[in-house]
């Protein structure tokens, strides 16, 4: 069957006019898109708005923005476009925001300082790093000095010139628990002109911290101390060329337990004084061994949390001295029993403000009828104060009960008041200031007179660098009775430490 019309292959021709038109219209569309993309507002609420609007349009559409020219080609116009976040102009860091931290970079601000400012990396300053020994890091020191002595006791004056060698170190655990501190100290003197006693110090402290539960803390302590007595000493043996040595050995274990609101403390303390023999000006020695003695003692320790800036506490103790000598040299039986007790507050107002200070009773009795019993009111206390940056206070007052090796005296009441300044004149120089005050009071009808010791001193300190630094320091003291002449002693000194 032959079709009605016959099959032809068909072409298309493209025609002019249309072809025009099409290029016309793609002209006249293109600025019109070019002028309102320039024309985007910069205000946040435009911003908005346009991100709205942009993020509904078609697909075609968008595509075509990327793509038109003076856009950007590959670039999304919503990106580009700012929302409300930290900006910052370009090639600025982001420390130029005022928002931000100058230190650290960070909003969320550290706890402030006690003078209110923001606290600074100071570069200048290069404290000595330590030594690493494993798990723990020795700080060592090595001080070289040399001092000037002057004494007068009454119309007698004596002077010397002598090196005083000093080594300290403090050796501390970096464990994640518990922590062991390990403290020593010790001075060596040898005269160079002149004449006078040379006092030998050495001390050595050892505290292991042991963190038993989140609430409960264990501590183990031991320790050595040795100094030689000094000539004004009311124990001390006149006319003798080089006084008694005394070696003191420490032990020492104690609990600590937060109950809530409660804090319960207890402690035992042990104490063993070994007395040198004392040299005699004859050439002859004196011993001194009836004065060697053991004490011990048990504190228990109740506080109440009225807030973590203030706390009360109640204290009681009780302790025992036995003498290895049942007699001294005099007949006397000075082996005693001792009872205490105290109440006070602890103040922690952090670096500006922490201390505390208690009020209360202690007691000797002597086992020997004929020595009258040591007893009186006591008061203690301990006073940390920073007014400013680079400036600490420390105030002092203690009460002490010294037993007596002479013969019918039982011994002495002893107040101390005491206080200590350091403050930073620039980064590397530091001047220290120390100034104490000793009243030491004898029962009525005592053989031995009331005594008044002061002592005042002043120093400077000036880092060199991180290892060395440069001391001077002056001392005085004094030393009154009623009716014994006065002792009065200057001395000055300049020295190097060295520091690792």
């Amino acid at each position: 069957m032959t079709p009605i019309f016959p099959r032809t292959k068909r072409t298309y021709v493209p025609r002019p006019a249309a072809v025009a038109w099409a290029v016309a219209g793609c002209a006249l569309l293109s600025p019109h898109l070019v002028f309102a993309q320039a024309l985007l507002p910069a205000s946040d609420d435009a911003d908005t708005t346009t991100v709205s609007s942009t993020a509904t349009t078609t697909t075609g559409t968008a595509a075509a923005n990327a793509t038109t020219p003076g856009s950007g080609a590959g670039q999304d116009p919503v990106s580009t476009l700012t929302t409300g976040s930290i900006s910052t102009d370009a090639g600025e860091p982001l420390l130029n925001d005022p928002a931000i931290d100058e230190d650290l970079a960070r909003t969320n601000l550290r706890e402030s300082t006690v003078d209110g400012l923001r606290s600074q990396l100071d570069l200048d300053r290069n404290d000595a790093p330590g030594v690493r020994l494993g798990s723990f890091i020795l700080k060592p020191t090595l001080g070289q000095t040399f001092n000037y002595e002057s004494t007068k006791t009454g119309s007698s004056k004596q002077s010397r010139s002598y090196l005083e060698t000093g080594l300290k170190g403090t050796l501390t655990s970096d464990w994640s628990r518990h922590q062991l501190t390990v403290t020593g100290e010790g001075t060596w003197q040898r005269n160079v002109s002149g004449s006078g006693e040379t006092e030998p110090t050495a001390d050595i402290e050892a505290a292991l911290r042991l963190d038993i539960g989140n609430d409960t803390t264990g501590t183990l302590k031991a320790g050595y101390h040795f100094e030689r007595e000094d000539a004004t000493d009311p124990n001390a043996i006149s006319d003798a060329s080089t006084q008694s040595g005394v070696n003191q050995y420490t032990l020492g274990a104690g609990i600590a337990h937060d109950f809530g609101i409660l804090r319960g403390s207890a402690k035992v303390d042990y104490d063993r004084y070994v007395y040198g023999d004392v040299d005699l000006s004859d050439g002859s020695t004196l011993s001194q061994e009836d004065r060697n003695r053991n004490a011990g003692a048990v504190t228990v320790r109740v506080g109440y949390d009225l807030s973590p800036a203030l706390i009360p506490f109640i204290e009681a103790s009780a302790g025992k001295s036995i003498y290895d000598l049942r007699t001294d040299t005099s007949g006397f039986e000075r082996s005693y029993d001792s009872y205490g007790g105290r109440a006070g507050v602890e103040v922690d107002l952090g670096e500006k403000l922490n201390g505390e200070i208690a009020l209360g009773y202690q007691t000797y009795r002597f086992e020997d009828n004929r020595l009258e019993d040591l007893d009186g009111v006591t008061i203690d206390g301990l006073l940390n104060w920073s007014p400013q940056r680079g400036t600490n206070i420390t105030y002092g007052i203690s009460t002490g009960i010294e037993p007596s090796t002479t013969p019918g005296d039982s011994g002495a009441l002893a107040y101390t008041l005491s206080s200590k300044a350091t403050h930073e004149l620039r980064s590397n120089l530091v001047a220290r200031l120390s100034n104490s005050l000793t009243f030491r009071n004898y029962p009525s009808g005592s053989v031995s007179e009331d005594q008044r010791v002061w002592l005042a001193g002043a120093g400077l300190t000036w880092d060199l660098n991180r290892y060395l630094a440069l001391t001077g320091d002056v001392g005085y003291e004094r030393t009154t009775q009623d009716t014994a002449p006065s002792t009065n002693i200057a001395r000055v000194g300049v020295g190097l430490t060295l520091r690792r």
